[in-house]
């Protein structure tokens, strides 16, 4: 753990899905895939929040497959999560128990390219400014990636399962950042929607 992470809002990548919608056979990897700008999804998703926070961690499957030198090479922390088939929440553990001493977390997914800069910048300003809990929303719907501050730790460690961080906000108040981005609405489910319209 490095000192200056205690003032820190650091990014989590959640990296360590196996994509099963989109190949059920598992041979093509989603996050592998090229997106209709030109980069690979999980290349694209942790750019974004790499421009945006200093100290990025990726829950991977596995250190050595694609993914995880992709990640790595751009510079994020990785950490191996043996339970990712248990879901997201397991995953967003994995991430936690290692950045848990941070000031607040925003958290991506690896499937989600189209975020924009400008969007990570309004969460993590948000969170510096006092707010628990905030989340991007585009034209009334809410989107990803998700902040919360310090001040939930204790109930995001006990998250396990695919629930994921999303129970959470159902039972505590969210400062709504309203932004022009219709990438956090944007996913890679199919292979389809490596070439439609983020809008």
């Amino acid at each position: 753990m490095q000192p200056q992470q205690h003032d820190q809002i650091v990014g989590i990548l959640l990296a360590a899905g196996k994509g099963v919608r989109f190949d059920p056979t598992g041979v093509q990897n989603k996050l592998l895939q090229t997106t209709i700008a030109g980069d690979k999804v999980v290349v694209a998703a942790a750019t974004a929040l790499l421009s945006v926070l200093p100290v990025v961690t990726a829950v991977v499957r596995n250190a050595d497959d694609a993914v995880a030198i992709e990640l790595a090479s751009l510079g994020c922390k990785l950490v191996v999560c043996p339970d990712a088939d248990k879901g997201m929440g397991a995953s967003l553990v994995c991430a936690l128990e290692q950045n848990q001493h941070a000031a607040g977390w925003i958290i991506g997914l690896g499937d989600m390219p189209g975020i924009q800069t400008a969007t990570i910048a309004a969460l993590t300003d948000q969170l510096r400014n006092g707010a628990d809990i905030v989340a991007p929303f585009y034209k009334g719907e809410r989107g990803n990636p998700v902040g919360f501050g310090k001040k939930h730790i204790a109930e995001l460690l006990q998250l396990g399962g695919d629930q994921g961080a999303r129970a959470l906000l159902k039972i505590h108040p969210v400062t709504k950042v309203e932004v022009n981005d219709p990438g956090i609405h944007y996913d890679i489910d199919t292979s389809a929607d490596l070439i439609s319209s983020e809008d």
